[in-house]
């Protein structure tokens, strides 16, 4: 299945940049600053999870789509306080909806993403009405766990004994109106590449079988979603400094928190691609290969056009 949030070093690229396990060093005379900065942002942080879960979990109560409008505006918040401003290419094709509309024929979106950094949940969850997918563990970690359950995360493991019950979750979510993102290359990268993603990530979206014990999945639409970290302290990053903000490999999630809060601003573009139509491919594979081209093509072109995002071609 899919982690929202997992580590793995990724397979080696001898062409690539040297992974960066800290941002670069600032000058001597703003080393005090920077950490001053980082301590601030880390303390609203926490500040900030503590006040919403309040009204997050009066919302849960509820059958209503406040809980996901909050859940946006919540990491939107984070997002604000880490100095990250996202530049959006396209829009969402999903919208909020209710069980009543998925029965009327509305199709739950599944939104399908690269994944490079921590920072993609709060990139992500500041901008589309989704629910993420994540590994078992992050359930037990402290904090990250209680924020992944109050964003209704859906928690699985890579047990093939379980597969029926996270798909029956999932499947419950996409009948009551949730749409899903998912990170199909199953590990985060140094961010100058898209793994190829792996097509069990979309058994929900194209079953194999159906099994008549189970829910039968609605009809859903893909949406590719590219996710590039382009700019730091109001700079480009070239090639050199892409890896700045990646979070991948042996990286420690602590330190590189520290590390990342210390600079002045950060940027990210996100493009939202024209939505695929599952239907439309033979088989699983062929449907996980076209999504991965389409994402992939999406961050070369971030890469390419890092201050004319306006200018890409969806």
């Amino acid at each position: 299945m899919t982690d929202a949030i997992t580590r793995r070093r990724p397979a080696s690229d001898a062409s690539g940049p040297e992974p960066w396990t800290a941002p670069l060093e600032p000058a001597l005379g703003n080393r005090f600053l920077c950490r001053l900065r980082a301590i601030r942002r880390m303390s609203l942080s926490i500040l900030w999870t503590i006040v919403a879960s309040v009204p997050q979990r009066a919302l849960l109560r509820r059958k209503s789509a406040n809980k996901i409008v909050f859940a946006r505006f919540y990491w939107a918040t984070i997002c604000r306080i880490l100095g990250l401003r996202v530049r959006v290419v396209g829009e969402a094709a999903g919208t909020i909806r209710d069980s009543l509309a998925v029965r009327n024929g509305e199709r739950p979106i599944i939104f399908v993403a690269n994944h490079s950094s921590w920072l993609d949940i709060a990139v992500a969850g500041g901008i589309l009405p989704t629910v993420f997918v994540a590994k078992q563990q992050i359930a037990d970690w402290p904090v990250i766990g209680t924020l992944a359950r109050l964003g209704r995360t859906i928690f699985v493991s890579r047990q093939r004994n379980n597969t029926g019950r996270e798909l029956q979750a999932m499947t419950d979510r996409l009948n009551n109106g949730d749409n899903l993102i998912l990170f199909p290359e199953g590990t985060s990268t140094d961010g100058t590449h898209v793994l190829p993603f792996m097509s069990s990530f979309f058994a929900i979206a194209k079953p194999s079988r159906v099994d008549p014990t189970l829910p039968t999945p609605p009809s859903v639409l893909i949406q590719p979603v590219s996710i590039v970290y382009d700019r730091l302290d109001g700079l480009p990053i070239g090639r050199a400094r892409r890896t700045a903000l990646a979070w991948y490999g042996d990286m420690e999630l602590a330190p590189h928190i520290w590390s990342v809060t210390q600079w002045r601003s950060l940027g990210a573009t996100v493009i939202l691609h024209p939505p695929v139509d599952p239907a439309d491919f033979p088989s699983r594979k062929e449907l996980s290969s076209a999504v991965q081209e389409i994402v992939a093509l999406g961050v070369a072109q971030l890469h390419h056009n890092p201050d004319q995002p306006e200018a890409i071609q969806l």
